[in-house]
């Protein structure tokens, strides 16, 4: 029996993973590494990159194994429209901070799917944001401002 790897699900990601990850290790060739105790700027992508390629190949050796098929079709609207949020968030993100620069994030992509209910993702919206503000802006530390011009971190 053989395998039709053009549209085995698993094998796919896989091969989207490794990908991303030889990428993300080339790009990471500019900057210096370093070591374990003194990581330069170049070791976190590397090592995060490598880890990506690892886990690519699991799962293409998954699909290798289980033979899942892709299903369904392309959707031209979330194809069009995640991509328009991901813009949408860099652009507000300077004008009006990282709390409004969230909050059209999560709403232009929720609306990529068919079934967008605001009812639904306003929930989703407040708890995406008090969790990313948590842990990027008071966890991590980061300086983005919370609503600029209005409240600061």
């Amino acid at each position: 029996m053989k395998h039709d790897l053009r549209n085995n699900k698993d094998f796919l990601s896989g091969l989207m993973f490794i990908a991303i990850g030889v990428v993300g290790i080339w790009m990471a060739l500019d900057y210096p590494f370093g070591s374990a105790l003194r990581m330069g700027p170049g070791y976190f992508p590397t090592v995060l990159s490598g880890i990506m390629i690892a886990f690519g190949l699991y799962v293409m050796a998954n699909g290798l194994r289980s033979k899942v098929l892709v299903q369904g079709n392309w959707s031209v609207r979330a194809l069009i429209v995640l991509p328009v949020s991901m813009v949408t968030f860099g652009v507000l993100m300077e004008l009006t901070g990282f709390i409004p620069a969230l909050v059209a994030l999560v709403i232009v992509a929720a609306a990529a799917g068919k079934e967008f209910k605001f009812v639904e993702v306003l929930p989703l919206t407040i708890g995406l944001t008090v969790v990313c503000t948590a842990g990027f802006i008071y966890g991590l530390g980061l300086p983005y401002p919370l609503i600029k011009g209005l409240w600061e971190y």
